[in-house]
Protein backbone atom coordinates (compact mmCIF):
# COMPACT_ATOMS: atom_id res chain seq x y z
CA UNK A 1 0.00 0.00 0.00
CA UNK A 2 1.43 3.51 -0.91
CA UNK A 3 2.22 6.33 1.10
CA UNK A 4 -0.50 8.54 -0.74
CA UNK A 5 -3.28 5.56 0.04
CA UNK A 6 -1.97 5.61 3.91
CA UNK A 7 -2.78 9.38 3.65
CA UNK A 8 -5.73 9.23 2.11
CA UNK A 9 -6.96 6.59 4.29
CA UNK A 10 -5.82 8.27 7.45
CA UNK A 11 -7.60 11.41 6.19
CA UNK A 12 -11.04 9.82 5.50
CA UNK A 13 -10.48 8.07 9.28
CA UNK A 14 -9.81 11.92 10.95
CA UNK A 15 -13.24 13.51 8.84
CA UNK A 16 -15.24 10.57 10.13
CA UNK A 17 -14.26 10.61 13.39
CA UNK A 18 -14.93 14.67 13.52
CA UNK A 19 -18.20 14.02 11.85
CA UNK A 20 -18.89 11.58 14.85
CA UNK A 21 -17.58 14.05 17.29
CA UNK A 22 -20.30 17.10 16.20
CA UNK A 23 -22.90 14.41 16.50
CA UNK A 24 -22.36 13.44 20.01
CA UNK A 25 -22.40 17.19 20.84
CA UNK A 26 -25.66 17.45 19.69
CA UNK A 27 -27.12 14.49 21.63
CA UNK A 28 -26.07 16.72 24.75
CA UNK A 29 -28.23 20.03 22.91
CA UNK A 30 -31.11 17.14 22.80
CA UNK A 31 -31.49 15.81 26.08
CA UNK A 32 -30.61 18.97 28.34
CA UNK A 33 -33.54 21.02 27.50
CA UNK A 34 -35.48 18.10 29.33
CA UNK A 35 -32.95 18.74 32.88
CA UNK A 36 -33.46 22.87 32.87
CA UNK A 37 -36.69 23.24 31.23
CA UNK A 38 -38.51 20.18 32.42
CA UNK A 39 -36.66 19.05 35.68
CA UNK A 40 -35.53 22.26 37.61
CA UNK A 41 -37.68 24.80 36.28
CA UNK A 42 -41.69 23.89 35.56
CA UNK A 43 -42.37 19.95 36.60
CA UNK A 44 -42.16 20.05 40.33
CA UNK A 45 -44.40 22.90 41.28
CA UNK A 46 -46.90 21.83 38.52
CA UNK A 47 -46.82 18.13 39.26
CA UNK A 48 -47.47 19.69 42.94
CA UNK A 49 -50.43 21.54 42.04
CA UNK A 50 -52.09 18.61 40.10
CA UNK A 51 -51.37 16.48 43.04
CA UNK A 52 -52.60 19.14 45.50
CA UNK A 53 -56.16 19.49 43.13
CA UNK A 54 -56.30 15.51 43.84
CA UNK A 55 -55.41 15.44 47.61
CA UNK A 56 -58.23 14.56 50.16
CA UNK A 57 -58.90 17.14 52.93
CA UNK A 58 -56.04 16.40 54.64
CA UNK A 59 -54.10 16.79 52.27
CA UNK A 60 -52.83 13.17 50.87
CA UNK A 61 -53.08 12.10 47.50
CA UNK A 62 -52.90 7.84 48.03
CA UNK A 63 -51.06 6.43 45.14
CA UNK A 64 -51.49 2.18 45.44
CA UNK A 65 -53.61 2.97 48.24
CA UNK A 66 -50.36 4.42 50.28
CA UNK A 67 -50.48 7.54 51.85
CA UNK A 68 -48.69 10.35 50.65
CA UNK A 69 -48.40 14.82 50.98
CA UNK A 70 -49.28 15.92 47.76
CA UNK A 71 -46.37 18.40 48.22
CA UNK A 72 -44.12 15.36 48.40
CA UNK A 73 -44.91 13.71 45.31
CA UNK A 74 -42.93 14.99 43.23
CA UNK A 75 -39.85 14.25 45.28
CA UNK A 76 -40.64 10.69 45.66
CA UNK A 77 -41.23 10.44 42.15
CA UNK A 78 -37.70 11.70 41.29
CA UNK A 79 -36.82 9.28 44.00
CA UNK A 80 -38.10 6.46 42.53
CA UNK A 81 -36.93 7.25 39.35
CA UNK A 82 -33.04 7.44 40.15
CA UNK A 83 -33.79 3.46 42.08
CA UNK A 84 -34.86 2.32 38.70
CA UNK A 85 -32.44 4.23 37.02
CA UNK A 86 -29.58 2.10 39.22
CA UNK A 87 -30.95 -1.19 38.33
CA UNK A 88 -31.06 -0.66 34.74
CA UNK A 89 -28.03 1.43 34.27
CA UNK A 90 -25.09 -1.37 35.15
CA UNK A 91 -27.46 -4.12 33.00
CA UNK A 92 -27.64 -1.63 30.14
CA UNK A 93 -23.91 -0.43 30.07
CA UNK A 94 -22.48 -4.16 30.02
CA UNK A 95 -24.64 -5.04 27.56
CA UNK A 96 -23.56 -2.08 25.05
CA UNK A 97 -19.80 -3.43 26.44
CA UNK A 98 -20.48 -6.45 25.44
CA UNK A 99 -21.80 -6.45 22.12
CA UNK A 100 -20.74 -2.98 20.81
CA UNK A 101 -24.11 -1.92 19.69
CA UNK A 102 -24.50 1.27 21.77
CA UNK A 103 -26.12 3.00 19.23
CA UNK A 104 -29.65 1.25 19.12
CA UNK A 105 -29.48 1.27 23.29
CA UNK A 106 -29.17 4.85 23.20
CA UNK A 107 -31.95 5.42 20.52
CA UNK A 108 -34.17 3.81 22.85
CA UNK A 109 -33.61 5.15 25.88
CA UNK A 110 -33.92 8.83 24.19
CA UNK A 111 -37.03 7.91 22.24
CA UNK A 112 -38.90 6.15 25.82
CA UNK A 113 -37.70 9.88 27.66
CA UNK A 114 -38.59 12.04 24.51
CA UNK A 115 -41.91 9.89 24.54
CA UNK A 116 -42.57 10.48 27.99
CA UNK A 117 -41.72 13.66 28.09
CA UNK A 118 -43.95 15.27 25.68
CA UNK A 119 -46.54 12.72 26.92
CA UNK A 120 -46.77 15.37 30.11
CA UNK A 121 -49.20 17.38 27.47
CA UNK A 122 -51.84 15.08 28.55
CA UNK A 123 -50.83 16.09 32.25
CA UNK A 124 -54.09 18.19 33.83
CA UNK A 125 -57.14 18.40 36.04
CA UNK A 126 -55.70 15.87 39.05
CA UNK A 127 -53.60 13.23 36.93
CA UNK A 128 -50.80 13.01 39.59
CA UNK A 129 -50.39 9.46 38.84
CA UNK A 130 -50.05 9.92 34.90
CA UNK A 131 -47.60 13.22 35.68
CA UNK A 132 -45.50 10.56 38.21
CA UNK A 133 -45.18 7.91 36.03
CA UNK A 134 -44.29 9.73 32.81
CA UNK A 135 -41.27 12.01 35.19
CA UNK A 136 -40.17 8.48 36.85
CA UNK A 137 -39.84 6.73 32.87
CA UNK A 138 -38.23 9.97 31.64
CA UNK A 139 -35.87 10.54 34.35
CA UNK A 140 -35.18 7.07 34.35
CA UNK A 141 -34.46 7.44 30.60
CA UNK A 142 -32.39 10.64 30.69
CA UNK A 143 -30.04 8.48 33.15
CA UNK A 144 -29.49 5.64 30.96
CA UNK A 145 -29.06 7.64 27.92
CA UNK A 146 -26.68 9.99 29.55
CA UNK A 147 -24.40 6.74 30.75
CA UNK A 148 -24.16 5.64 26.76
CA UNK A 149 -23.74 9.06 25.85
CA UNK A 150 -21.01 9.43 28.37
CA UNK A 151 -19.13 6.69 27.44
CA UNK A 152 -18.37 7.27 23.97
CA UNK A 153 -16.10 9.78 24.40
CA UNK A 154 -12.83 7.45 25.30
CA UNK A 155 -13.69 6.20 21.74
CA UNK A 156 -14.22 9.49 19.87
CA UNK A 157 -11.95 11.43 21.21
CA UNK A 158 -7.94 11.07 21.53
CA UNK A 159 -6.44 11.35 25.06
CA UNK A 160 -5.23 15.15 24.22
CA UNK A 161 -8.66 16.00 23.10
CA UNK A 162 -11.06 14.37 25.38
CA UNK A 163 -10.94 17.62 28.20
CA UNK A 164 -11.68 20.05 24.88
CA UNK A 165 -14.38 17.86 23.61
CA UNK A 166 -16.22 16.60 26.89
CA UNK A 167 -15.93 20.72 27.53
CA UNK A 168 -17.66 21.23 24.18
CA UNK A 169 -20.56 18.73 24.90
CA UNK A 170 -21.33 20.19 27.67
CA UNK A 171 -21.11 23.74 26.21
CA UNK A 172 -23.70 22.89 23.56
CA UNK A 173 -26.27 21.32 26.28
CA UNK A 174 -26.17 24.66 27.99
CA UNK A 175 -26.79 26.43 25.22
CA UNK A 176 -29.49 24.15 24.28
CA UNK A 177 -31.35 24.93 27.81
CA UNK A 178 -30.69 28.59 27.58
CA UNK A 179 -32.63 29.24 23.87
CA UNK A 180 -35.42 26.60 24.94
CA UNK A 181 -35.62 28.09 28.42
CA UNK A 182 -36.24 31.73 27.07
CA UNK A 183 -38.60 30.90 24.13
CA UNK A 184 -40.74 28.84 27.34
CA UNK A 185 -40.69 32.20 29.35
CA UNK A 186 -41.90 33.84 26.94
CA UNK A 187 -44.38 31.70 25.92
CA UNK A 188 -45.27 31.01 29.68
CA UNK A 189 -45.30 35.13 30.75
CA UNK A 190 -47.56 36.16 27.62
CA UNK A 191 -49.64 32.64 27.67
CA UNK A 192 -52.70 35.11 27.20
CA UNK A 193 -51.41 36.79 24.27
CA UNK A 194 -50.96 33.65 22.84
CA UNK A 195 -54.52 32.50 23.68
CA UNK A 196 -53.16 30.27 26.01
CA UNK A 197 -54.45 29.65 30.14
CA UNK A 198 -51.26 29.62 32.08
CA UNK A 199 -52.07 25.58 32.97
CA UNK A 200 -52.03 24.66 28.99
CA UNK A 201 -48.88 26.83 28.86
CA UNK A 202 -46.64 24.65 31.06
CA UNK A 203 -48.32 21.71 29.40
CA UNK A 204 -46.86 23.20 25.73
CA UNK A 205 -43.28 23.95 27.62
CA UNK A 206 -43.54 20.47 29.16
CA UNK A 207 -44.31 18.69 26.06
CA UNK A 208 -42.05 20.98 23.46
CA UNK A 209 -38.36 19.52 25.65
CA UNK A 210 -40.13 16.32 24.64
CA UNK A 211 -40.37 17.27 20.95
CA UNK A 212 -36.99 18.99 21.04
CA UNK A 213 -35.26 15.60 22.82
CA UNK A 214 -36.66 13.61 19.97
CA UNK A 215 -35.80 15.32 16.62
CA UNK A 216 -32.37 16.26 17.73
CA UNK A 217 -31.61 12.99 18.77
CA UNK A 218 -31.85 12.00 15.33
CA UNK A 219 -28.48 13.80 14.28
CA UNK A 220 -26.20 11.86 16.80
CA UNK A 221 -27.69 8.40 15.79
CA UNK A 222 -26.99 9.14 12.10
CA UNK A 223 -23.59 9.90 12.30
CA UNK A 224 -22.37 7.84 15.83
CA UNK A 225 -20.53 4.43 15.19
CA UNK A 226 -21.02 1.19 17.02
CA UNK A 227 -17.51 -0.56 17.72
CA UNK A 228 -17.55 -3.91 18.56
CA UNK A 229 -15.67 -4.94 21.57
CA UNK A 230 -13.03 -7.52 22.50
CA UNK A 231 -14.53 -7.79 26.10
CA UNK A 232 -16.55 -10.70 25.74
CA UNK A 233 -18.76 -12.17 29.44
CA UNK A 234 -22.08 -12.97 29.64
CA UNK A 235 -25.06 -9.87 31.32
CA UNK A 236 -26.24 -10.56 34.29
CA UNK A 237 -29.62 -9.87 35.91
CA UNK A 238 -29.66 -5.81 36.96
CA UNK A 239 -28.74 -6.28 40.84
CA UNK A 240 -26.43 -8.63 40.45
CA UNK A 241 -24.58 -6.60 37.09
CA UNK A 242 -24.11 -4.03 39.75
CA UNK A 243 -22.16 -6.17 42.05
CA UNK A 244 -19.96 -7.23 39.67
CA UNK A 245 -19.24 -3.95 38.30
CA UNK A 246 -18.61 -3.03 41.44
CA UNK A 247 -16.40 -6.03 42.26
CA UNK A 248 -14.37 -5.31 38.25
CA UNK A 249 -13.77 -2.00 39.95
CA UNK A 250 -11.76 -2.80 43.14
CA UNK A 251 -9.21 -4.31 40.56
CA UNK A 252 -8.75 -0.55 39.86
CA UNK A 253 -8.41 1.01 43.06
CA UNK A 254 -6.97 4.94 41.91
CA UNK A 255 -10.12 4.59 39.24
CA UNK A 256 -12.12 4.26 42.36
CA UNK A 257 -10.30 6.84 44.14
CA UNK A 258 -11.33 9.40 41.50
CA UNK A 259 -14.89 8.23 41.78
CA UNK A 260 -14.91 8.55 45.11
CA UNK A 261 -13.43 12.41 45.11
CA UNK A 262 -16.09 13.40 42.24
CA UNK A 263 -19.16 11.60 44.20
CA UNK A 264 -17.77 14.08 47.42
CA UNK A 265 -18.06 17.05 45.59
CA UNK A 266 -20.60 16.37 43.08
CA UNK A 267 -22.75 15.60 46.00
CA UNK A 268 -22.20 19.68 46.89
CA UNK A 269 -22.49 20.90 43.39
CA UNK A 270 -26.01 19.41 42.98
CA UNK A 271 -26.99 20.13 46.28
CA UNK A 272 -26.13 23.85 45.37
CA UNK A 273 -28.08 23.69 42.50
CA UNK A 274 -31.33 22.46 43.66
CA UNK A 275 -30.73 24.76 47.28
CA UNK A 276 -30.26 27.92 45.79
CA UNK A 277 -33.75 28.93 44.66
CA UNK A 278 -34.55 28.22 48.09
CA UNK A 279 -31.89 30.11 49.54
CA UNK A 280 -32.66 33.31 47.53
CA UNK A 281 -36.51 33.35 48.16
CA UNK A 282 -36.48 32.19 51.88
CA UNK A 283 -33.32 33.69 53.35
CA UNK A 284 -33.08 36.79 50.64
CA UNK A 285 -36.80 37.24 50.12
CA UNK A 286 -36.55 36.94 46.44
CA UNK A 287 -39.24 36.83 43.93
CA UNK A 288 -40.21 33.65 41.40
CA UNK A 289 -39.32 36.19 38.17
CA UNK A 290 -35.80 36.85 39.79
CA UNK A 291 -34.96 33.06 40.59
CA UNK A 292 -35.95 32.07 36.90
CA UNK A 293 -33.69 34.54 35.55
CA UNK A 294 -31.17 33.58 37.11
CA UNK A 295 -31.43 29.95 35.90
CA UNK A 296 -31.11 31.41 33.11
CA UNK A 297 -27.81 33.13 33.82
CA UNK A 298 -26.59 30.25 35.02
CA UNK A 299 -27.04 28.20 31.79
CA UNK A 300 -25.55 31.51 29.93
CA UNK A 301 -22.24 31.38 31.94
CA UNK A 302 -21.60 27.63 31.96
CA UNK A 303 -21.40 27.77 28.03
CA UNK A 304 -18.81 29.87 28.49
CA UNK A 305 -17.44 28.91 31.72
CA UNK A 306 -17.12 25.26 30.32
CA UNK A 307 -15.39 26.21 26.76
CA UNK A 308 -13.16 28.67 29.09
CA UNK A 309 -12.23 25.58 31.05
CA UNK A 310 -11.22 23.05 29.09
CA UNK A 311 -8.38 25.81 27.28
CA UNK A 312 -7.49 26.28 30.58
CA UNK A 313 -6.96 22.00 30.77
CA UNK A 314 -4.87 22.35 28.11
CA UNK A 315 -2.11 24.49 29.65
CA UNK A 316 -2.43 23.44 33.86
CA UNK A 317 -4.51 19.81 32.94
CA UNK A 318 -7.73 18.74 33.90
CA UNK A 319 -6.92 17.74 37.56
CA UNK A 320 -5.54 21.23 38.36
CA UNK A 321 -8.26 22.82 36.19
CA UNK A 322 -11.00 20.71 38.50
CA UNK A 323 -9.14 21.74 41.57
CA UNK A 324 -8.83 25.34 41.35
CA UNK A 325 -12.21 25.13 40.16
CA UNK A 326 -13.34 23.55 44.07
CA UNK A 327 -11.59 26.54 45.37
CA UNK A 328 -13.75 28.81 43.01
CA UNK A 329 -16.88 26.46 44.67
CA UNK A 330 -15.92 27.64 48.33
CA UNK A 331 -15.18 31.33 47.31
CA UNK A 332 -18.51 31.75 45.62
CA UNK A 333 -20.34 29.57 48.88
CA UNK A 334 -18.72 32.01 51.23
CA UNK A 335 -19.75 35.32 49.13
CA UNK A 336 -23.51 33.43 48.91
CA UNK A 337 -23.18 33.40 53.03
CA UNK A 338 -22.93 37.16 53.08
CA UNK A 339 -25.28 38.40 50.28
CA UNK A 340 -27.81 40.69 51.80
CA UNK A 341 -31.72 40.17 51.61
CA UNK A 342 -34.09 41.79 49.08
CA UNK A 343 -30.48 42.46 46.63
CA UNK A 344 -31.50 40.72 43.06
CA UNK A 345 -28.14 42.14 41.93
CA UNK A 346 -26.41 40.63 44.42
CA UNK A 347 -27.67 37.41 43.78
CA UNK A 348 -26.79 38.10 40.25
CA UNK A 349 -23.84 37.95 40.81
CA UNK A 350 -24.04 35.16 43.22
CA UNK A 351 -25.45 32.93 39.92
CA UNK A 352 -22.84 34.24 37.85
CA UNK A 353 -19.85 32.55 39.64
CA UNK A 354 -21.79 29.49 39.93
CA UNK A 355 -22.70 29.65 36.18
CA UNK A 356 -18.83 30.65 35.43
CA UNK A 357 -17.80 27.17 37.59
CA UNK A 358 -20.39 24.59 36.97
CA UNK A 359 -19.80 23.38 33.42
CA UNK A 360 -16.49 23.22 33.56
CA UNK A 361 -16.43 21.14 36.59
CA UNK A 362 -18.59 18.91 35.49
CA UNK A 363 -16.97 18.89 31.43
CA UNK A 364 -13.56 18.00 32.53
CA UNK A 365 -14.56 15.54 35.74
CA UNK A 366 -16.17 13.40 32.81
CA UNK A 367 -13.23 13.53 30.44
CA UNK A 368 -10.66 13.12 33.22
CA UNK A 369 -12.46 9.53 34.62
CA UNK A 370 -12.57 8.65 30.85
CA UNK A 371 -8.74 8.02 31.11
CA UNK A 372 -9.05 5.91 34.30
CA UNK A 373 -12.01 3.36 32.52
CA UNK A 374 -10.78 0.32 31.41
CA UNK A 375 -11.27 -0.75 27.62
CA UNK A 376 -13.78 -1.97 26.37
CA UNK A 377 -15.58 -1.35 29.55
CA UNK A 378 -16.49 2.35 28.96
CA UNK A 379 -20.62 2.31 29.20
CA UNK A 380 -19.98 0.03 32.18
CA UNK A 381 -17.77 2.10 34.13
CA UNK A 382 -19.71 5.38 33.34
CA UNK A 383 -22.60 3.58 34.53
CA UNK A 384 -21.14 3.70 37.95
CA UNK A 385 -20.03 7.46 37.19
CA UNK A 386 -23.78 8.61 35.83
CA UNK A 387 -25.09 6.73 39.36
CA UNK A 388 -22.07 9.37 40.94
CA UNK A 389 -23.53 11.63 39.31
CA UNK A 390 -27.62 11.40 39.91
CA UNK A 391 -28.05 8.18 42.38
CA UNK A 392 -25.75 9.21 45.34
CA UNK A 393 -26.42 13.22 45.50
CA UNK A 394 -28.47 12.57 48.71
CA UNK A 395 -26.13 13.58 51.66
CA UNK A 396 -25.69 16.98 50.55
CA UNK A 397 -29.53 17.98 50.57
CA UNK A 398 -29.70 16.03 54.42
CA UNK A 399 -26.95 17.99 55.74
CA UNK A 400 -28.70 20.88 54.17
CA UNK A 401 -31.90 20.27 55.73
CA UNK A 402 -30.53 19.10 58.87
CA UNK A 403 -28.43 22.71 59.43
CA UNK A 404 -31.34 24.75 58.57
CA UNK A 405 -33.34 22.48 60.78
CA UNK A 406 -30.64 23.16 64.02
CA UNK A 407 -29.90 26.44 63.19
CA UNK A 408 -33.15 28.23 61.83
CA UNK A 409 -30.81 29.87 59.21
CA UNK A 410 -30.06 29.35 55.58
CA UNK A 411 -27.07 30.98 55.66
CA UNK A 412 -25.70 28.39 58.09
CA UNK A 413 -27.41 25.43 55.63
CA UNK A 414 -25.35 27.34 52.64
CA UNK A 415 -22.12 27.48 54.43
CA UNK A 416 -22.23 23.89 55.48
CA UNK A 417 -21.72 22.58 51.67
CA UNK A 418 -18.34 24.23 51.86
CA UNK A 419 -17.29 20.94 53.37
CA UNK A 420 -18.09 18.92 50.29
CA UNK A 421 -15.75 21.08 48.32
CA UNK A 422 -13.14 21.11 50.82
CA UNK A 423 -13.37 17.33 51.11
CA UNK A 424 -13.55 16.60 47.48
CA UNK A 425 -10.40 18.66 46.70
CA UNK A 426 -8.57 16.53 49.73
CA UNK A 427 -9.16 13.29 47.99
CA UNK A 428 -8.60 14.60 44.29
CA UNK A 429 -5.94 15.80 45.33
CA UNK A 430 -3.95 12.45 46.71
CA UNK A 431 -5.39 10.84 43.34
CA UNK A 432 -2.24 9.95 41.07
CA UNK A 433 -3.78 10.37 37.78
CA UNK A 434 -0.90 9.35 35.71
CA UNK A 435 -0.55 6.03 37.66
CA UNK A 436 -4.34 5.62 37.66
CA UNK A 437 -4.19 6.06 33.60
CA UNK A 438 -1.48 3.73 32.76
CA UNK A 439 -3.01 1.02 35.21
CA UNK A 440 -6.27 1.75 34.04
CA UNK A 441 -4.13 0.06 30.55
CA UNK A 442 -4.76 3.45 28.54
CA UNK A 443 -2.24 5.98 27.21
CA UNK A 444 -0.67 8.86 29.24
CA UNK A 445 -1.41 12.02 27.68
CA UNK A 446 1.45 14.64 28.17
CA UNK A 447 -1.04 16.95 30.02
CA UNK A 448 -3.46 15.79 32.29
Amino acid sequence: MGTDTVQIQAADEAAALRREQRGWYVYDWACSVYSTSVLTVFLGPYLTAVAEKAADADGYVHPLGIPVRAGSFFAYSVSLSVILAVVIMPLVGSAADRTGRKKPLLGAAAYTGAAATTGMFFLDGDRYLLGGLLLIVANAAQSVGMMLYNSYLPQIAPPEERDAISSRGWAFGYGAGSLVLVANLVLYSAHDSFGLSETAAVRVCLASAGLWWGAFTLVPLRRLRDRHTRVERATAPGLRQLVETARDMRRYPLTLAFLLAYLVYNDGIQTVISQASIYGSQELGLGQSTLIGAVLLVQVLAVAGALAMGRLARTHGAKRTILGSLVAWTVTLAAGYFLPAGAPVWFFVLASGIGLVLGGSQALSRSLFSHLVPPGKEAEYFSAYEMSDRGMSWLGPLLFGVTYQLTGSYRSAIISLVAFFVIGFALLARVPVRRAIGEAGNPVPEMI
